[in-house]
């Protein structure tokens, strides 16, 4: 659990198309064995800490003919920014994703001290 210390929470959400493989033939629809895309999420102003992430999928679009499989997840997570990763694996095809993100952090206060 994350204890705010001041009553200045930052909330940032967003959406974004992750890829469309299907498109131009990506590795995502044409690829077998793992595959992975990365996206880098950079906040607006920085948090005071580091903020909790929560990411999900707001759309998928995948072969009915293969096994669906996925893996959506927050990595290198800091105050300025995260990593939102989309991972398959095996003869999955996938066409193309839509991921959503909400972060929830503390934001620095004008009364905060800093020591050197």
């Amino acid at each position: 659990m994350q204890k705010l210390q001041n009553n200045l929470v930052g909330i940032t959400q967003g959406s974004r198309v992750l890829f469309s493989d299907f498109i131009d033939d990506g590795p995502m629809w044409t690829g077998t064995g793992p595959r992975e895309h990365r996206f880098v999420v950079e906040f607006q102003e920085p948090y005071a800490g580091i903020p909790n992430v929560h990411v999900s999928m707001s759309m998928w679009d995948v072969d009915h003919q293969t096994n669906q499989r996925m893996d959506i997840t927050a990595e290198n997570i800091c105050e300025t920014s995260f990593d939102l990763v989309f991972r398959t694996w095996g003869d999955s095809r996938v066409a193309r994703v839509r991921a959503n993100w909400l972060v929830i952090g503390p934001l620095p206060n004008e009364d905060d001290w800093e020591l050197y």
